[in-house]
């Protein structure tokens, strides 16, 4: 992950000031009516009992939950499974910052309180990723494509914030797990976790993810995924040629094209 320059975290910080007042007013008073996502599934199971409340209220009240603390980014996207390209969800990451090269996240498909977590993703650096061994490569899918696109979007925060933290995740890989199929595009899920867990991959082209599933996503969380794919422009003087741009290439079915600024390292040394 790129460092940022002293001159954008000023700019990031002054639109955080700046947007402060109108921001807590909108996450305050019409998040829930703008943003927020219905989980699908429903887990299996009874009912918390009164004495299951009182416990978690008493454990909320006495003990610490420090490891969360720090997940206090929020992102969506998209992942097609590796293996099943046409198996595709809305993904809310919750993620924590760990250093400059390396964040963890956990997966959830809503973003509301009863949202179930049927994922983790791990995301590295460039400068991480040519340390791993080739045989590790191929769990790491690239990230330019869902930057690049605007399909990965952090809701909620000043446009310029969003774009320096875009411009922090080019060139950076993730490897995610999917544990649980909770239902996605009105397809029916799971009530448990169920079978082996999914390799997940990224959207590296226009046309790969299904008809209607960005749209639908953009339309409940009042985005527009094309306005940032022109806002982001900008960043692709900074895309370098990834692995795993083209695992996926011919797999859809449908016609796919190009995302500019968005190359498979293959492509790029002839290899």
């Amino acid at each position: 992950m790129r460092t940022m320059t002293g001159h954008a975290l000023i700019l990031v910080y002054i639109a955080l000031l700046t947007a402060a007042p109108a921001y807590l007013v909108y996450a305050q008073g019409t998040r829930d009516a703008k943003s927020d996502t219905t989980p699908q599934t429903k887990p299996a199971g009874e009912t918390k009992t009164s004495e299951t409340k009182i416990l978690e209220a008493g454990a909320k009240l006495l003990q610490s939950n420090s490891p969360l603390k720090p997940f206090d980014i929020y992102l969506v996207g998209f992942h097609p499974m590796k293996d099943h390209p046409e198996d595709q969800m809305e993904v809310h990451h919750y993620c924590s910052q760990v250093n400059e090269d390396f964040a963890q996240c956990v997966l959830f498909d809503s973003n509301m309180a009863n949202a179930n977590l049927n994922g983790i993703e791990y995301i590295i650096s460039e400068k991480l990723f040519a340390k791993l061994p080739e045989a590790e490569k191929k769990y790491w899918h690239p990230h330019n494509g869902e930057i690049l696109s605007g399909l990965l979007v952090a809701p909620d925060i000043p446009g310029i914030a969003e774009k320096a933290l875009m411009k922090g995740k080019m060139n950076s890989y993730g490897k995610t797990w999917h544990v649980w199929n909770t239902g996605h595009d009105e397809q029916p899920g799971d009530t448990l976790p169920l079978g082996e867990p999914m390799l997940a991959w990224s959207f590296n082209r226009d046309g790969e993810a299904r008809p209607g599933l960005v749209e639908k996503r953009d339309k409940k969380m009042g985005i527009s995924h094309v306005e940032k794919r022109m806002q982001r422009k900008n960043l692709i003087q900074f895309a370098e040629p990834q692995s795993g741009v083209d695992d996926l290439k011919e797999k859809f079915a449908r016609p796919t094209q190009d995302i500019s600024g968005v190359t498979d390292k293959k492509d790029a040394t002839g290899n």
